[in-house]
């Protein structure tokens, strides 16, 4: 039997924002593939990764939207984990093999809150083996996967919100539910193993779930399923605007004269108090032109998009109105 030619996914330009509920299983990027074969977008990347173990909010970045992608990279970011107590693992979570069995202490609710308050705050991790983190161009889970340890310099990280909720699994084993908001770089299955070690015993995560990153949360996702279920037009729909990703920025409306010569990366002599991060808008229809910062009164291009993205973003657009008065110069 002969078997058909597989058909050639036909790529079209795709500018936006899709927040996605990576499912369990799934690497980040084999999951930012099929959403890209989804919606037929010629460019994507992701925000950061996400474990295969690991659920929850991935941010995908399409398009133009990709020269904004790595802001999200500095966002903080929400969790909710399970540590599974008295079982310790090669990678901190239930994709390594058991390393170590031990009894669980009894753990009192004063024991708990004690705990709780010394991973708050400014603190400072030793990054796992089992990341992507290089050290002489090479990956950390590479060495470890070799069987090789090798020294790894701690980092100081920021636990804003924690709770800690004693429970037991379907086997009556010991665990804790885990709640964190932390700034960027934490990895929770060393959060959860130095929990379990100042609880006095071992321990590793069953199940991790990202909650929100940045400005988004779990609320505003859609799954893989959801977006397989939509026809072509409610994907396209389904995207945010690039300029989602810049949130704390400045907003700034240009003129039609003034906008092209920003996209063309001039800079713009005005009378805008200063400002580190600013996001540029054409007037009318009211489009993101790209990135600056505003030093003196002088608008400074920093991320530009390009005039075809512009274009195509226009193209794309639904029926508006006309836009508020412009920030001129």
């Amino acid at each position: 039997m002969v078997n058909a030619p597989r058909t050639r996914v036909q790529r079209r330009p795709v500018h936006g924002v899709l927040l996605l509920d990576k499912p369990l299983a799934l690497s980040s990027n084999q999951a930012l593939q099929k959403a890209k074969w989804l919606l037929r977008a010629e460019k994507a990347g992701h925000t950061g990764t996400l474990d295969p173990l690991a659920t929850g909010v991935l941010p995908l970045c399409f398009g133009a939207a990709t020269k904004f992608s790595a802001l999200q990279l500095d966002a903080d970011k929400s969790y909710e984990a399970t540590l599974l107590l008295g079982v310790s693992t090669t990678t901190g979570d239930a994709e390594g093999e058991v390393s170590a069995r031990c009894d669980v202490p009894p753990i009192t609710p004063a024991l708990l809150e004690a705990v709780r308050q010394r991973f708050l705050g400014r603190i400072r991790q030793v990054p796992p083996m089992h990341s992507a983190l290089k050290k002489d161009g090479k990956a950390l889970y590479e060495y470890a996967r070799a069987g090789v340890e090798v020294e790894r310099a701690p980092r100081e990280v920021t636990i804003h919100a924690l709770n800690l909720a004693l429970t037991q699994t379907q086997q009556a084993q010991a665990a804790i539910e885990i709640k964190v908001r932390c700034s960027k770089g934490t990895y929770i299955r060393t959060l959860g193993e130095d929990i379990a070690r100042a609880l006095g015993c071992g321990g590793h995560l069953t199940r991790l779930r990202r909650t929100a990153t940045g400005p988004f949360s779990e609320a505003q996702c859609l799954t893989l399923a959801q977006l397989e279920a939509m026809d072509e037009a409610q994907r396209l729909r389904a995207l945010l605007p690039p300029e989602v990703l810049l949130p704390g920025h400045v907003p700034v409306t240009l003129a039609d004269e003034h906008a092209g010569r920003f996209l063309c990366g001039a800079r713009l002599r005005g009378r805008w108090p200063d400002a580190a991060q600013v996001a540029v808008f054409a007037e009318r229809p009211r489009v993101l032109l790209g990135s600056a910062h505003v030093q003196a009164g002088e608008l400074v291009p920093d991320r530009l998009l390009s005039p075809i993205e512009v274009q195509q973003i226009l193209q794309n657009l639904p029926p508006a109105s006309a836009g508020g008065p412009s920030e001129t110069p």
